[in-house]
């Protein structure tokens, strides 16, 4: 079962996220500004973190940027999930180590389909 660490500022966006991920079997914490993800992947590192970009204290892009560079949480997966549909977002984020870049709103089928393609072991 992955352990996933949902971030967004909007506690709808997050009830939403977290509770399609629960029903799904996920283990979900949530995280309401960038200082609180980056103290609770530091904790107990996810497996995978999906990351709102504008949050307060640091925004998503440079909380992405500081998982992948701790050692402690360079393993976790990174979806980005933002309003921000231009392809120079899309890209920034990339850029910064995102593993994924969705847009909001998103479909909890195609969130689900996104973390199951991130974090599923393939077979050799």
């Amino acid at each position: 079962m992955s352990n996933i660490l949902v971030v967004d500022d909007s506690p709808t966006a997050v009830k939403l996220i977290s509770g399609a991920l629960t029903q799904a079997g996920f283990q979900v914490r949530t995280a309401a500004d960038g200082e609180q993800a980056l103290a609770l992947a530091r904790e107990t590192p996810p497996d995978v973190v999906v990351l709102d970009i504008i949050l307060p204290k640091q925004n998503g892009y440079e909380v992405c940027r500081r998982l992948k560079q701790d050692e402690r949480t360079a393993a976790a997966k990174v979806v980005l999930l933002s309003s921000k549909t231009h392809a120079a977002d899309r890209q920034w984020g990339l850029r910064q180590g995102a593993d994924a870049y969705l847009t909001k709103p998103v479909q909890p089928q195609e969130l689900m389909a996104c973390i199951e393609a991130l974090t599923v072991v393939p077979s050799h």
